[in-house]
């Protein structure tokens, strides 16, 4: 046995974040983590880094009791860790992420930048991202290649067990097979990995074993042979997903028009978004989605053509241009783009529409908490006060507060950008009724989304974008995973 984890309970104030949790990981096994968000995980990867003390339990590791000290001590046991949120520096090469704070030195004591570029070179061709540069600064990645350089951060301390937590929400499909294949490779060494994911597929195709946490509580460990979809659903959340049949909202009344727009990333896009549309946008990684959206919010430069929302040609600069003209934009990145990590859920429900918040001509504080508090209930957002930190919320209600300043703002045309990234299966039912709720309500969505199954249950139509062009309409009768496929692909 390579590690226990006995009666671990953790505490916050006013939270049982944990309560008298006990697992075990078994050297050469992927052992899958699954739970809703909020359900304890983080926290329990927390108690195991060393970046949380449990509040009462055991460590068992390699048969002895541990008290780990910090990250550092966990780094020196051999338990290295990806989290879902990155925690690379942009600013500086991809060889100082991997090697930071332990680069090669020469006898001197000075930095051996040779012998760094040659470690990370090697590291990054077992991962086989040779078109990468040691070199290479970080701001200049796409936001997979710096999750696989996470990653690569991680192998390069030899672990004996690597924890993944969401390691495949940015990464292409080819990415994701290289890293079950090293995956594959650490546990014929007799090295262990916990795997974290609420993509259940990917649980079935790479576990050995899964655990499941409800509420901060133990549910159970099942060998995944012997374990359905289905029934880890119903353990995760206590009861049965039932998708229903949905019609489609969408009308004739086009709001928003796309002709021969031309950005960075991009061009000759033309498409229409009709009331009560969701307009699907689909493609590989890089493809150019995330670059359409933020032109047309005005994130990014549109360099020819013409926007034009309700028959009129507008002109959006400006992210302000966007939002006075009744178009909102959820960004995929939602820590670093969407949110004010470090205020409160009251701060950032009302960040976007502030004359919401006043009680005559001034800011109501009060007015601001009511605010809030109904989008905590309606939104199901589990957090303690409405005055909580952002930064410390699960990811799944992190997306939850962005959705409400949104739905506070109320636009015409929202663009939504990976709306369950990283996002456990009861968010993610909660959220899909959200959507066509507000397709109902006579919105036009731009959905973009790297699951194939989301795509397809939610679009009325899809576009497909290939290499910054569009390769392709299909509608929701014609749209399959293999149709999809082939046009992102060109096959």
């Amino acid at each position: 046995m390579l590690l226990q984890l006995q009666n671990i309970s953790k505490y916050f104030p006013g939270v049982k974040a944990l309560e008298n949790v006990s697992l075990d990981v078994q050297a050469g096994e992927v052992h899958a983590l699954c739970g809703e968000n909020g359900a304890g995980k983080s926290t329990l990867m927390g108690v195991l880094t060393g970046n949380l003390t449990a509040n009462r339990g055991n460590l068992i590791w390699k048969g002895e009791p541990v008290i780990i000290r910090g990250p550092a001590h966990a780094t020196q046991l051999g338990i290295a860790i990806v989290y879902q949120q990155l925690s690379l520096v942009d600013s500086l090469p991809v060889a100082e992420n991997i090697f930071a704070n332990r680069p090669p030195r020469t006898a001197l004591g000075f930095i051996d930048y040779r012998e760094l570029y040659r470690q990370t070179e090697a590291l990054l061709g077992t991962l086989d991202l040779n078109r990468l540069k040691a070199d290479t600064r970080v701001a200049d990645l796409s936001p997979g290649q710096k999750q696989m350089v996470e990653i690569a951060k991680a192998l390069s301390q030899n672990p004996d067990l690597l924890i993944l937590d969401e390691p495949t929400a940015s990464i292409t499909e080819q990415e994701t097979q290289t890293l079950f294949r090293i995956i594959r490779q650490l546990t014929a060494l007799g090295k262990a990995v916990i795997y974290i994911s609420h993509r259940l597929s990917e649980l079935f195709a790479i576990a050995d074993r899964v655990s499941v946490l409800k509420d901060g509580t133990y549910q159970g460990t099942r060998p995944i042979r012997e374990v359905t979809a289905d029934e880890l659903v119903k353990m995760m959340v206590g009861r049965e997903l039932v998708q229903a049949a949905v019609s489609s909202s969408a009308t004739d009344e086009v709001l928003l028009e796309a002709k021969a727009i031309r950005g960075t990333g991009f061009r000759d896009i033309s498409f229409r978004l009709r009331k009560g549309e969701i307009l699907g946008l689909a493609g590989l990684v890089g493809a150019g989605r995330t670059e359409i959206a933020r032109g047309l919010f005005g994130a990014m430069p549109i360099q020819s053509g013409h926007i034009l929302l309700n028959g009129r040609v507008v002109q959006i600069r400006h992210p302000a241009d966007a939002l006075r003209l009744g178009v909102g934009y959820i960004p995929e990145e939602r820590k670093s783009e969407g949110l004010f990590p470090d205020r409160s859920v009251e701060e950032n429900v009302v960040s976007v529409n502030l004359t919401a918040a006043r009680q005559g001509r001034w800011y109501s504080d009060r007015q601001t908490a009511g605010l809030a508090e109904r989008f905590k209930q309606q939104l199901r957002i589990a957090a303690f006060s409405t005055r909580q930190l952002v930064a410390t919320l699960s990811g799944g209600n992190q997306q939850k507060v962005v959705l409400a300043k949104w739905l506070l703002a109320d636009p015409r045309v929202l663009i939504i950008d990976e709306p369950t990234h990283g996002i456990d299966v009861g968010a993610k039912a909660e959220i899909y009724e959200l959507l066509r709720s507000l397709a109902a309500a006579g919105k036009g969505i731009l959905l973009i989304s790297s699951e194939l199954t989301e795509l397809l249950a939610l679009s009325d139509r899809i576009l497909v974008i290939r290499q910054g062009q569009l390769a392709g309409e299909l509608t929701r009768q014609e749209a399959t995973e293999e149709a999809v496929m082939s046009l992102a692909t060109n096959s």
